[in-house]
């Protein structure tokens, strides 16, 4: 049985008319969520100096949205697939433009981390919804290959946009207008959407179990966190408490999904051995990554003393790198095989990561933009056939469900890698030693070091700048270097599970 509301035959869902413009208007949301992660980034020194938050409150603010959003994208997704999947997209970006605003102008870290953890509730609506409407417009698998890779290569497209207009903005106007390029997506997106976009959703969904959908949330947030608090502070009876609770919740919400006759998540879908090593193969993947790229701006502004425009051109090669892997990555592995294209992604974005341990204060150019084109093009190979192989492993009704745990572990790695690489590189630069006169903010961050040099007197504020860049960037490298054994490690496992997995090729699938 067909999962859309407009049942058709298969013929007519091939040569469904405007699916190709449908998927425009699917990448805007792609888009969207690509450009606000990438963008804090660049406004990361700016909210430092305005809201002066300490080096914890710093972390929150760039991994509470991971937090929130890894959370609730299995019951987002679940929920999409019940009520339809076109309703809480649209729904979701309309509330993504608005708490935008709300980020746009927080006037504390405290509001802001709150900002964040709202838009995370928002952005858990889109990622799901936009990765099961292309299972459901695109029927023909190559079709769904050359879709899905426009798919990533728009998110990779996202990185590239979203530093060069956030640099602009930060350039010519405050923080907070990084935050406000999402209004007009966003309007482009729900007017185009309701007319482009056909409603899809399981015949006979069940009841949303809300149960499920806390013991998910509590379940996701409470491990994450024991995680974060751990690498930063160490083990207490609280960050104890937190990961016994998480894990508690997560074992709780597995039994449950195994007992109810709808589950929210159908845990047999593991059972497929391509589904869970696409599903790891992304999580190891960002955990590898997001930490270091989360401070790479950091590094340019602030260490090599870039604009924020010049930062957001540096790293456009990885953006450039991952569309045109993407673009190909479905012929790719159709040609050789699923397992070398996603395990030589994944080697290549290790060893770029490995090159990247000789950076220092001064390092040219050409070595960060070579190692950040390799970094884009195993990306843009490994996420797109992942994706690929995800969404043609399960039934188009179960096509919410499967996007929002592939999206989970791309979360969970973003922030398991902000909170364990994030720590390492906090951890590091803290222990550098200043001059008489220090303040202890300049020990929070390298942001609050540059903001504490202009109050200090010339010759002091140079020698601690001096010692905080050597530190921050000894921190960085030290990140780097973890972020490459994780991903060589990822590259053989993926070897291993991905064995004998092929992309879908021939004739349509059959309704």
């Amino acid at each position: 049985m067909t999962s859309t509301l407009q049942p058709a035959s298969t013929t007519e869902a091939v040569n469904r008319p405007g699916r190709w413009l449908a998927l425009g208007v699917l990448v805007l949301a792609v888009l969207l969520v690509a450009v606000d992660a990438t963008v804090l980034g660049l406004a990361t020194p700016y909210i430092s100096e305005d809201l002066q938050p300490s080096g914890t409150q710093l972390l929150w603010i760039g991994d509470v949205y991971s937090f929130v959003i890894a959370g609730l994208l299995v019951s987002m997704g679940s929920l999409g697939d019940r009520i339809g999947r076109k309703r809480i997209l649209l729904v979701g970006a309309t509330a993504f433009g608005a708490i935008s605003v709300f980020n746009a102008y927080a006037t504390t870290p405290e509001m802001m981390i709150v900002a964040r953890a709202l838009l995370g509730v928002a952005g858990a609506t889109l990622m799901p919804a936009t990765l099961a409407l292309i299972r459901n417009l695109f029927h023909d698998p190559r079709e769904r290959s050359l879709a899905v890779g426009i798919w990533g290569a728009t998110a990779s497209a996202g990185t590239a946009v979203g530093p060069i207009v956030g640099g602009f903005l930060l350039e010519h106007f405050w923080w907070g207008s990084v935050f406000l390029i999402n209004l007009p997506v966003m309007a482009v997106l729900v007017l185009v959407g309701i007319k482009l976009l056909p409603e899809s959703r399981t015949a006979n969904p069940g009841p949303w179990d809300l149960v499920s959908v806390v013991l998910s949330l509590v379940g996701m947030i409470g491990v994450v966190y024991a995680i974060k608090e751990a690498a930063t502070h160490g083990f207490a009876w609280t960050t104890l408490a937190a990961g016994l609770l998480g894990a508690a919740a997560l074992y709780g919400f597995v039994r449950r999904q195994l007992r109810l006759p709808t589950p929210l998540l159908d845990m047999r879908l593991f059972r497929n051995c391509g589904f869970s090593g696409a599903v790891l193969a992304d999580l190891l993947t960002i955990l590898g990554l997001s930490g270091l790229v989360f401070f790479l701006s950091q590094y340019l502004q602030l260490v090599q003393g870039r604009r924020p425009f010049e930062a957001g051109l540096a790293e456009l090669p990885a953006a450039i790198g991952a569309v045109v892997a993407g673009l190909v990555a479905g012929r790719a592995a159709r040609r050789f095989s699923v397992r070398a294209v996603v395990s030589g992604g994944l080697a290549a974005i290790g060893l770029a990561l490995a090159a990247l341990t000789v950076l220092g204060q001064s390092t040219g150019y050409p070595l960060l933009g070579a190692a950040l084109l390799v970094v884009g093009v195993g990306a843009g190979f490994s996420f797109t056939v992942t994706a690929d192989v995800i969404l043609s492993s399960v039934p188009k009704e179960q096509a919410g469900s499967a996007s929002a745990v592939s999206e989970t572990a791309y979360e969970l790695g973003a922030a398991l890698g902000i909170a364990a690489l994030g720590s390492i590189v906090t951890g590091v630069y803290r222990d550098f030693t200043g001059p008489a006169g220090t303040p202890a903010a300049a020990h929070e961050s390298l942001g609050g070091a540059v903001e504490a040099a202009a109050h200090m007197p010339a010759h002091n504020a140079g020698i601690m700048l001096d010692a905080a860049r050597t530190s921050f960037v000894d921190g960085l490298t030290l990140a780097a270097g973890v972020g490459a054994t994780v991903l060589l490690a990822a590259a053989v496992a993926a070897w291993f599970l991905l064995r004998g997995q092929e992309l879908e090729d021939g004739a349509p699938e059959h309704t």
